[in-house]
């Protein structure tokens, strides 16, 4: 006769919690405050100023964020994959001038324009992809040395050339300056992307994947997750999104030089960061991200309307910057120790 001892059934409420979803619970409470801070941001600076949130104001608000949160859509992919993408502002700038002199004397429209922007980009990504994935060279010297490549390719081509807003064609401007019900085409174009990103790293496979890759590359091996290919995929997508924004940028200033978003680099960065998308990978969200660029871009438009030194601008992005690299690194230390202890009982329960 063989005996038969019952493990005692947990109550539906008391489920073991994973790592994964307490970590998700964290990061969703810091894009709701970060949504807060940027509300009390916008309600004080419009105290101060009744003209900040004036029809203009808001348009020039949205537009200015436009670009940037799109860079931060992109960038936000490959970070979950514990990866990184230095290069995005370099390739906004060639693709500016590229589309520039395509555009340049025609009545070519929009819609090739962004075309040619795209290709550009993915090119661009697709080369930073297959060193990083297949070469196995770290992100960070693949990016930071196309960042160089790509701007003197740039100025090489530019010569010192000026592309001017004359020269390009009325339905790229439009693009750039028009609007619907009041809102810029470009805000609507960065929600639409943004959205589509969104979807597809909550609903697909391939998608989750890449969470999956940032949490545990060796596990994520093991799952028989194609690695290689996933991040080859997210350097591509970025590379495209930076090439598409390179052409959105000429739509919405129609004057392009070869140094145009010189410097967004750590900006982008930055917004993926404070938005709370782990540069550790594998946590975080494309809206996060996007409220972390819409955070910068207040705070830089805050600074000029209240008529505080632009330095400041700085200063602030990297005091965010340390502050949530900080947070990370203190929860993601406390919600291990957690678990551990959350384990260790689970096992002298049973």
């Amino acid at each position: 006769m063989t005996a038969t001892v019952e493990q005692p059934t947990a109550p539906p409420g008391a489920r073991k919690v994973t790592a994964r979803s307490l970590t998700e619970t964290v990061f969703r409470a810091r894009e709701i405050s970060i949504a807060g801070c940027l509300v009390l941001l916008v309600l004080g600076t419009w105290a101060a100023n009744h003209r900040f949130l004036s029809e203009q104001g808001v348009k020039d608000l949205l537009l200015n964020a436009s670009i940037l949160i799109l860079l931060a859509v992109g960038q936000s992919v490959v970070v979950l994959t514990r990866n990184i993408d230095l290069s995005v502002g370099s390739v906004v700038g060639l693709s500016a001038f590229a589309c520039g002199k395509f555009v340049s004397g025609t009545d070519r429209n929009a819609v090739l324009a962004l075309l040619l922007g795209i290709g550009v980009g993915a090119l661009c990504g697709l080369v930073s992809g297959l060193l990083v994935s297949f070469g196995r060279v770290p992100a960070l010297v693949v990016t930071l040395g196309m960042l160089y490549i790509i701007q003197g390719t740039d100025y090489w081509w530019a010569h010192g050339q000026q592309i001017n807003a004359a020269d390009v064609p009325a339905s790229v401007l439009d693009l750039g300056s028009g609007s619907v019900l009041g809102v810029p085409y470009l805000a609507l174009i960065a929600v639409a992307v943004l959205a589509a990103a969104s979807y597809y790293l909550r609903s697909y496979r391939s998608g989750r994947e890449l969470y999956a890759i940032g949490s545990s590359p060796e596990a994520a091996r093991l799952a028989g997750i194609p690695i290689r290919r996933r991040i080859l995929a997210a350097y591509l997508f970025s590379g495209a999104v930076a090439g598409f924004a390179g052409a959105l940028w000429l739509a919405r200033f129609g004057t392009v030089v070869a140094d145009n978003a010189h410097g967004w680099e750590l900006t982008v960065v930055s917004a993926v960061v404070v938005g709370g998308v782990a540069i550790t990978g594998g946590t975080g969200s494309v809206w996060g991200a996007a409220l972390g660029a819409l955070l910068l871009t207040t705070v830089g438009s805050v600074l000029v309307v209240l008529k505080v030194d632009s330095f400041w601008q700085s200063a602030i992005t990297g005091a965010l910057l340390l502050a949530a690299i900080s947070v990370d690194r203190i929860v993601t230390l406390r919600m291990t120790s957690a678990l551990r202890k959350r384990n260790a009982r689970h096992v002298h329960q049973v």
